[in-house]
Order: C-alpha cells, then sequence, then structure tokens
C-alpha cells in the first residue's frame, strides 16, 4: 500500500466543492493508504483550538480524520502558514500526529524530507519576517488571549493582507530559493523532498554536492481531490 500526501486544501465553509471532495477522500481513497500524510494549510485559517467547542465546521473535519484514523489508516498532520496554530488539542481530537516542520522519515524504503514549503521562501524577506514573529510563543500566546470573534475578524484581515501583498510581489520571490532548497538536502543527507506552499505542482532534480535529489511539490487543492502517491515504485500524482 502506499503512502499518501497532500497540502494546500484551505478548507473553509465556502469552499463547498473542497470540502466534499476532501470527505469523500478520506472515505475512499485514503481508507487503502498506509498512511496519510498532510502537509500544512488543510484550513484557510485556524485561529486555535478553542474554537473546536463552538467552530461545527472545523469540528466535523475533524471528526470525519477521526474516522480515518479509527479505521486502521494513521495520520499525520505538519501545520502550515494558514494552519499554524493547530495544536495538541487537535491532534487529540483527531487521532492525527502532528509533525514538526521539517520532519526526515523513510517512505518505502527512501529517505524523505517532508516541509510545508514555506520557509524555503526565502527571498519573501517580508513575509520571513512575519513567518518568524508569527511562530514565537510570544506572538502566539497574545493572539489566543484575544476573543474568539476578535482572533476570526484578525485572521480574515490577515488574509486579505496576504492576497493583496502576493498580488503586487514577482512570481519568482513566491516560489522556493534554491540555495534554500539544497541547503535543506544537504542538512538532511541529500534525501528526496516533498512539499507543498507554492501552488506549483512539479517534480524537480537538484544536483547538491554531486548528489541528485528528488523534490516534488504538492499541488494544492481547487475543485476536487489531489495527491501524490508513494510506494516501491517511487511517487505518482493522482486525482479524485
Amino acid at each position: 500500500m502506499p503512502d499518501l500526501l497532500i497540502s494546500d486544501l484551505h478548507l473553509c465553509p465556502s469552499r463547498r466543492d473542497v470540502t466534499g471532495a476532501f470527505l469523500d477522500f478520506l472515505e475512499g481513497r485514503a481508507r487503502q493508504a498506509r498512511a496519510l500524510y498532510i502537509l500544512g494549510d488543510l484550513f484557510e485559517y485556524w485561529v486555535g483550538d478553542d474554537c473546536l467547542e463552538s467552530d461545527a465546521f472545523g469540528s466535523g473535519i475533524v471528526r470525519a480524520l477521526a474516522g480515518l484514523v479509527r479505521s486502521g489508516v494513521p495520520g499525520y498532520l505538519m501545520v502550515g502558514n494558514r494552519d499554524f496554530l493547530i495544536g495538541p488539542a487537535f491532534a487529540r481530537a483527531s487521532g492525527l500526529t502532528l509533525l514538526s516542520d521539517p520532519t526526515l522519515i523513510e517512505l518505502s524504503g527512501v529517505p524523505t524530507l517532508l516541509m510545508h514549503g514555506d520557509s524555503l521562501c526565502s527571498d519573501d524577506t517580508a513575509y520571513q519576517a512575519f513567518r518568524a514573529l508569527s511562530r514565537s510563543p510570544e506572538w502566539q500566546s497574545g493572539f489566543l488571549s484575544r476573543p474568539l470573534t476578535e482572533r476570526h475578524a484578525m485572521a480574515e484581515a490577515y488574509r486579505r493582507q496576504s492576497e493583496e501583498e502576493k498580488a503586487g510581489k514577482a512570481s519568482a520571490i513566491m516560489d522556493v530559493n534554491p540555495e534554500a532548497v539544497a541547503q535543506a538536502l544537504r542538512r538532511h543527507g541529500y534525501p528526496r523532498l516533498i512539499h507543498g506552499h507554492t501552488h506549483r505542482p512539479a517534480r524537480h532534480e537538484h544536483e547538491v554536492d554531486g548528489r541528485c535529489c528528488e523534490r516534488w511539490v504538492l499541488p494544492d487543492w481547487k475543485d476536487r481531490a489531489v495527491w501524490l502517491e508513494c510506494g516501491a515504485e517511487g511517487c505518482v500524482k493522482e486525482a479524485g
């Protein structure tokens, strides 16, 4: 059985097609997987695990993930740039294991480095500054201390600001930096690299210190399920 890897679903109540595709995926193809890896941005945004008490949409996704895990398929989740406030309570409720970014594992005997991918976009200095700030315990503590309604409003404002800023940035700035990729591959022993974030699905080959390394970029979800299957014969992109 292959491992399945997905990212960048950006689930939210208004994205009904994607949400439906994801729920069908969890009930269907994912049930035949050895394991499911979600590499960030499962949600359009996440304002804290305490929202599970009042968020019917998020709670429904959690129940569906828990159903997959109960069926015998282990699930792993790495947070992304939109849902980095997912924490232990979400993991307990869903049954998923949280992964740090990056995480080095073996997929069918192949050393594989998993990342969300945003840290590789080092040319986007404005974003990297916000990323460093928002990952700090002080920033997160201050944000999570605010009322839920205020947090939702702030998340919507951050989302709109992000979209506006992206419209004014050169395309290359929002892609990975080749040297950042090379450094990650070198640091972890020249593995295969799989990540999302850039919404530019493709397979790349990088020569680093005389080693040829494979890099897969996961597709974002628009109106159907899309994933990467990795097994004994390698990796292949699939869609539902």
